[in-house]
């Protein structure tokens, strides 16, 4: 049936399209919540420009008055550098003329260098810390500033053959902006075509006055290549200075101070106001006066020449309490009152901190310590709810962050310290290379190859991780190297020890390895270490009364474990 319109003609139909479905990031911004998030493409060494003094002055900041921001800091410090951090040279065997001869001259370096790292007066240049010292001083500048900061100087003192000096600096001196720009600078560096930092400008301070100075240009390195200004980040490319990692934590370190600051506030409040009277009559100063002291009564009071029915009834309630054994008197304790008939007297419990604080604190705390690269945990020592899996799996996971921050951050400014001492000391003779000084010089990486070693990873159950690293090596899966390295020793070091310990107690006529031969976790493939055919022996015998007392402390152990992870 065709629809005809008024003079006659068919009514054609009108064909309204369906939206054209599509598909796209953020859903093409018809989401309302993505309208007023308009934000501009720039290049990462500018958004590092415009940022560094707003993001490195409200860190430093909140580093001195935070102290759970302090505390964290001290912990992945911690976590990354350790007491000291050990060197491992690792010198291309192919210029010693083999395995041995480069493993005999890497024990030699590491002995030499570990003698001058130690001693403040032969590598600091102020003579206040040690290498390890100044390596945490440098990865704590590193999460205020983003930048490890310092310069390697020449100055030989008596009885130091070495002139080797590490200066650190904090890395505010390179400025942003230099005064002299002659020649030009990004942020404080001066570049060469590729990018890469030929020289720094820094602002010279008088050490006993603390007065700034000139602006003085420092070459990055000597014309032999030496290493010359510290300067480590851990940056975008084309970026030139580095920014805190705190930065993105900032507004909720902020956001913490003003929860912690506004709880505290109510809860003072409620303290303060902690009791109400309660009463179907009209407030009169006769009966707040019961809450006063003596001094403040006289104070307070004032004739009023009034009379009547309500005023005598009033004076009746003020007879009352004056005839109780005890007036009520806030200032002091342990006072029991008998109220008027018809009054109710209350005190009030604050309500603050409230079940809410404690989950919106722990929320904004676990992304600080995110930023910080360790666990909650490990920041606020709050280990409620946390058991053993947990414990492990955080550890393990944060290890791997301690690992790249080790090697980066500290491992980068010891490499440098080291390949400046090794320069000095093969050029004074100490130290022999084949080819000697020119040959260095014209294969720095290859001599100077290492890795540094920190503090070992934390377990959670000593036990258990130590039964699955003897399973581990009896399957040979790892080598003593990797299960040393990961308790922060070297196993050379561990092999010369057990060796001298081995023959001292064969002087002495001791058992030469007793641990070995007794505990549970040794013996090679018997897990046990305990022959049952020597059991007649007097070493046998003690061997046996070990190995049982060892069997029982371990299954004491393992009980005490599973009992407290099921609960």
């Amino acid at each position: 049936m065709t629809l005809l319109d008024a003079s006659g003609d068919p009514i054609r139909r009108r064909v309204v399209a369906s939206p054209r479905p599509q598909s796209a990031f953020l859903r093409g911004l018809q989401e309302p919540l993505l309208w007023s998030w308009n934000v501009a493409l720039r290049e990462p060494a500018d958004e590092y420009r415009r940022a560094w003094i707003d993001v490195t002055t409200r860190t430093i900041d909140a580093l001195h008055n935070s102290g759970w921001l302090a505390g964290g800091v001290t912990q992945a410090t911690a976590a990354i550098c350790g007491p000291f951090m050990a060197l491992n040279a690792k010198p291309d065997p192919s210029l010693f003329g083999g395995e041995k001869e480069a493993a005999d001259w890497a024990r030699q370096v590491e002995r030499r260098f570990e003698v001058w790292a130690r001693s403040p007066y032969a590598c600091d240049l102020m003579m206040r810390q040690n290498l390890g010292q100044m390596c945490k001083q440098g990865v704590k500048g590193y999460f205020g500033t983003g930048e490890i900061c310092g310069m390697v100087r020449y100055v030989k003192r008596p009885g130091q053959a070495h002139g080797t000096k590490i200066q650190m600096l904090p890395s505010t001196r390179i400025p942003q902006a230099a005064q002299w720009q002659n020649p030009p600078s990004v942020q404080g560096v001066v570049l060469d075509r590729d990018g890469a930092p030929r020289a720094y400008w820094f602002k010279t301070v008088d050490p006993i006055m603390m007065m700034e100075g000139e602006e003085r240009l420092v070459m990055a390195r000597d014309r032999f290549g030496r290493p010359v200004v510290i300067h480590i980040h851990d940056s975008p490319p084309t970026v030139v200075r580095g920014i805190s990692p705190l930065a993105p934590a900032l507004q909720i370190v902020r956001q913490f101070d003003q929860l912690s600051n506004a709880t505290l506030t109510a809860a003072l409040l409620q303290a303060i106001f902690a009791a109400t009277l309660e009463s179907d009559l009209p407030t009169n100063p006769d009966l707040l006066q019961l809450f006063q002291s003596e001094e403040e009564q006289a104070i307070g009071s004032q004739p009023t020449g009034v009379t009547g029915e309500f005023n005598s009834f009033i004076a009746a309630k003020a007879e009352w309490y004056k005839s109780l054994p005890f007036n009520i008197d806030m200032t002091k304790h342990g006072k029991v009152l008998t109220p008027f008939p018809g009054e109710h007297l209350e005190f009030l419990g604050s309500k603050h901190p409230n079940a809410e604080f404690k989950w919106y604190a722990r929320f904004l705390l676990l992304e600080v310590a995110r930023c910080l690269g360790i666990t909650y945990e490990q920041l606020t020592g709050d280990r409620e709810g946390a058991t053993y899996s947990s414990e492990r799996m955080g550890s393990a996971e944060n290890h791997l962050i301690v690992l790249d921050k080790r090697q980066g951050m500290a491992g980068s400014f010891m490499q440098i310290a080291y390949e400046a001492w090794l320069e000095e000391d093969i050029e004074l003779g100490f130290t022999q290379v084949p080819g000697g000084l020119p040959a260095f010089l014209a294969n720095r990486d290859a001599f100077c190859r290492a890795d540094w070693r920190g503090p070992p990873k934390p377990t959670a159950d000593e036990l258990k991780a130590a039964k699955a690293m003897q399973i581990k090596l009896n399957e040979h899966i790892i080598t003593r190297e990797v299960a040393c390295a990961d308790e922060g020793l070297d196993w050379q070091d561990v092999d010369d020890q057990r060796a001298r310990e081995r023959d001292n107690a064969e002087a002495l006529g001791l058992d030469p390895d007793p641990v070995q031969s007794a505990s549970p976790l040794g013996g090679g493939g018997d897990v046990s270490g305990y022959d049952p055919d020597d059991a007649d022996t007097p070493a046998g015998k003690r061997n046996q009364s070990l190995f049982v007392r060892l069997s029982r402390i371990e299954k004491a152990i393992v009980e005490i474990a599973e009992h407290l992870e099921a609960a």
